[in-house]
């Protein structure tokens, strides 16, 4: 899939993973819609995309992932001034143990959300042309994170989510990919903030160490990460490691 003339909408787009899949898709030729609560944020990054990239080439919307009606209204914003959409990169996220039902309704259940909206969209069954939909993960979405339970239980839906729209997507005819990158630890904000946001679990904090002491990445590389399933139209239903050693698939076992 080349996507010189395509429309993306990144949530969580102002900053870390978000900023960094918004500038690969503007680089590649793509028109993008970012959607982010940080409105400050986001106005910066919009005016220094507009100076590299153009104006029109991007559009800024403060929209809240836990918001039904700002989803869809975003949504609705970046089609009048697109005319469609053909990509969702569902990256807003947060990690904060002590405020569980929260990071329950933005990392899973607006993954959820945004991928339903898209599909008004994007699904040819109704009139839509397609398209691909990535869903930011983690590595916690396939093995734990035993500091941070509900992180790792919110980032298993995420991928569970994702195989199973990417096998209906395929049998029903929709025309979208699905597909999840699963980072380690990435320099983010998230990260930055991790030991004061395991609640209950702090006293773990010398364990997740561990795992952070084995590398972290860039953003950018979580970002060609998610070019590469974009652009290689044999991807669907993958969930995309990446490591500092180095990027491969999950295997994943087979039932009958």
């Amino acid at each position: 899939m080349a996507l010189s003339g395509q429309t993306a909408v990144v949530t969580g787009a102002a900053m870390g993973i978000g900023r960094s899949v918004t500038e690969i898709l503007l680089q590649n030729g793509a028109k993008v819609a970012l959607l982010d609560v940080n409105e400050s944020a986001g106005q910066t990054l919009k005016e220094a995309l507009d100076r590299q990239y153009g104006a029109q080439n991007s559009l800024f919307l403060r929209c809240s992932v836990e918001s039904e009606e700002q989803t869809k209204a975003a949504f609705q914003r970046t089609v009048e001034t697109f005319g469609r959409v053909d990509i969702l990169c569902n990256n807003a996220g947060i990690l904060n143990e002590a405020e569980w039902e929260r990071s329950v309704n933005i990392n899973l259940v607006a993954v959820i959300r945004g991928s339903y909206t898209a599909l008004e969209h994007m699904n040819k069954l109704t009139g839509g042309r397609g398209g691909v939909i990535i869903n930011t993960a983690s590595m916690a979405g396939l093995g734990p994170l035993l500091s941070c339970p509900v992180y790792t239980a919110t980032k298993h839906g995420v991928v569970g989510f994702t195989r199973a729209m990417a096998a209906a997507s395929a049998a029903s005819g929709y025309g979208i990919r699905f597909n999840a990158v699963c980072p380690a630890f990435v320099q983010t904000d998230l990260l930055a903030n991790i030991y004061d946001r395991m609640g209950q679990f702090s006293q773990l904090a010398a364990e997740t160490q561990k795992y952070v002491d084995k590398g972290v990445m860039n953003a950018s590389e979580v970002a060609e990460g998610v070019l590469e399933l974009l652009t290689d139209e044999t991807k669907n239903g993958e969930a995309l490691i990446l490591r500092c050693s180095g990027r491969n698939y999950m295997t994943f076992p087979t039932f009958s």
